[in-house]
């Protein structure tokens, strides 16, 4: 994933709020299907169908009207689940089902383990992956992305703490992070940095979904975390200031939708649609609802 604005998880300021939190990401075992909707939860007529581009849509995808979607519903704001337990919600998810309807499609999101979304697009078991997905090389190699918002890596502590912790000289430090993210590669790296130097080396414990990263450092368990800049400023506000964000965000990339590498038509037609959503104005009304609007981008690609 890298993978601030108000979502509608039960992020509350109790550690036993953030564990119920966590209870609801892990029982997302089921799927939940989107229509065209507008962000307020109206139907909308900005999403009117683009033919030229829902004539890319694979056939077999056009057959049944929808897109099956890989997503780890665990890192609000982007995608996470809604207070009913089943319901994905998140910028990426509203973004996703207006791309969606400019191609005539409705969408069905399957909740699965980050590190498991890219080989289910490869396998077809999803037909697009939507879940904070950095661009970088290796991606590239395995899928096609297509880049719809940028963000950077931001540190996290828990507020008030006793200890003093520098993201440029974590050594010896605690530091959470979530399995499969670009942030292990930054803070591997690091300790490595540590112990090339013959200080102590970072202690990484890395947890399969965010939301229980953010609760070891707001119970004490973790002394930090790092994660994807909106991540971190949504967990500072959720958590009412228990959390405050450490040093400046760094190393910003674009998040990409994932689609099968042999589907290059089906790619252009998604970047075309996000094109589309940002021309009629449904892209910075999204962007605006849930306070992501400095991630913004104006010019979508494939595989940039």
């Amino acid at each position: 994933m890298m993978r601030s604005g108000l979502g509608r998880l039960a992020w509350v300021p109790a550690i036993g709020a953030v564990a119920v939190a966590l209870t609801l990401g892990a029982c997302g075992s089921g799927s939940s299907s989107n229509s065209a909707t507008s962000p307020s939860g109206g139907p909308t007529t900005a999403n009117a169908v683009d033919q030229s581009l829902a004539a890319k849509v694979p056939a077999d995808i056009k057959a049944d009207g929808k897109i099956i979607i890989g997503t780890d519903p665990t890192y609000a704001p982007s995608e996470s689940l809604d207070t009913d337990g089943k319901t994905v919600v998140g910028f990426d998810v509203e973004l996703f089902d207006a791309v969606a309807a400019k191609l005539g499609l409705k969408t069905e999101y399957v909740p699965s383990k980050f590190g498991d979304i890219i080989a289910g697009v490869e396998s077809v078991k999803y037909e697009v992956g939507v879940s904070s997905f950095t661009i970088n090389d290796d991606r590239k190699k395995q899928v096609n992305m297509v880049s719809y918002f940028s963000a950077g890596t931001q540190w996290a502590t828990k507020k008030g703490s006793s200890d003093s912790i520098d993201p440029a000289n974590a050594c010896g430090k605690k530091i959470a992070v979530q399995k499969d993210t670009v942030q292990v590669d930054d803070i591997n790296a690091r300790s490595k940095k540590c112990t090339d130097a013959g200080k102590p080396a970072i202690t990484v414990d890395q947890y399969q979904d965010q939301g229980q990263a953010t609760a070891g450092v707001v119970s004490g368990k973790e002394q930090a975390m790092l994660a994807d800049s909106p991540v971190c400023a949504y967990a500072v506000k959720q958590t009412n200031g228990q959390l405050q964000v450490l040093g400046d965000i760094y190393d910003s990339a674009p998040y990409g939708f994932v689609i099968k590498k042999d589907q290059a038509d089906f790619a252009d037609a998604v970047k075309g649609a996000v094109a589309a959503v940002i021309a009629d104005g449904t892209y910075q009304k999204v962007l605006d609802k849930w306070g992501v609007t400095g991630g913004a981008v104006t010019n979508p690609a494939v595989n940039p």
